[in-house]
């Protein structure tokens, strides 16, 4: 089976659309026909069914899907370990992770960029539970997690121990307190992340646990948005300390320690435990372990 069908066949399944998949690969539509069928005969399947007006694939179509997928990556990784070979420490280098796990990553970017300007890195927004898939898969060489993945065809390299910041507005009743009861908030508005996260659930047993209510009038989809909303007094939140640690320097916002919330969580960097890394990323883990500034205690762990 030749690769090229494969690659007209994504396009085609990414784009919905036999002529939008011409004008993508500058072929016209009659050749993307003709290829879509040479891949049906050679597997003995029907990948698409055209019976009605929407383009949609068949069962056998959507597992089709994820090799070609694969087989796209494979590509890329190909053509970025020539580029290494041409120019050590050349090519890209693609990282995923969420919007707050970012922040861990930029004083190592700092420096890994110092260090190796020719590499292109790219950060993609990624969802922390995808991320140990597309590390397996090849779409990603690292991946940034607030978890152990319990994965043994996954490594992991501690980034950053970082801990939940309970962080209240200047202008707050509690402003001028170091610490307060966690009996002391059933009366507050917290300004609340509606992602789930390991943070989240276990703010919500240690509440429950207490019996006292966790009053989450508010709900955000951005750590930005609920920084704005605390320091306009409009809640209370618990965040990352990371998340808000300029603000807090700058006076914008105050963090109170709550008694009976001790949280830490090491944020680490996973990657593919059997499979070669390029230059590019064998050179950021060796930043990372190295240690970054105003980073906390880098360990590796299996």
């Amino acid at each position: 089976m030749e690769l090229y069908p494969l690659k007209v066949f994504l396009t085609v399944a990414t784009e919905r659309s036999f002529s939008r998949a011409g004008e993508k690969l500058l072929r016209t539509q009659p050749a993307i026909s003709i290829a879509i069928q040479r891949l049906e005969s050679d597997l003995k399947e029907k990948l698409i069914d055209r019976s009605g007006r929407e383009l949609l694939l068949t069962d056998a179509g959507r597992v089709v899907l994820e090799f070609a997928k694969r087989f796209q990556n494979l590509e890329s990784e190909l053509e970025n370990s020539l580029r290494e070979l041409k120019d050590n420490y050349a090519g890209r280098l693609a990282i995923g992770a969420n919007e707050t796990a970012a922040l861990y990553l930029i004083p190592h970017i700092e420096q890994y960029r110092r260090l190796f300007p020719k590499v292109k890195v790219q950060v993609r927004r990624s969802e922390s539970s995808k991320i140990p898939s597309q590390l397996l898969d090849g779409e990603l060489e690292l991946g940034v997690l607030s978890y152990d993945p319990g994965d043994e065809h996954l490594m992991t390299q501690v980034l950053y121990i970082d801990r939940l910041a309970l962080v209240v507005s200047p202008r707050h009743r509690f402003a001028n307190r170091t610490d307060i009861s966690i009996s002391e908030l059933d009366m507050e508005t917290f300004i609340a992340h509606n992602v789930v996260s390991p943070y989240r659930e276990a703010v919500l047993r240690e509440f429950q646990r207490q019996k006292v209510p966790l009053n989450m009038d508010v709900e955000m989809p951005t750590v930005e948005t609920i920084r704005r909303l605390v320091q306009d007094n409009e809640g209370v939140a618990f965040l990352p300390r990371m998340c808000v640690e300029q603000e807090i320097k700058a006076d914008l916002l105050r963090e109170i320690r709550v008694k009976e919330l001790n949280m830490e969580r090491k944020i680490r960097l996973a990657y593919p435990a059997r499979r070669a890394l390029s230059h590019a990323a064998k050179a950021f883990l060796d930043v990372v372990r190295r240690g970054g500034a105003d980073t906390g205690p880098i360990q590796e762990s299996a």
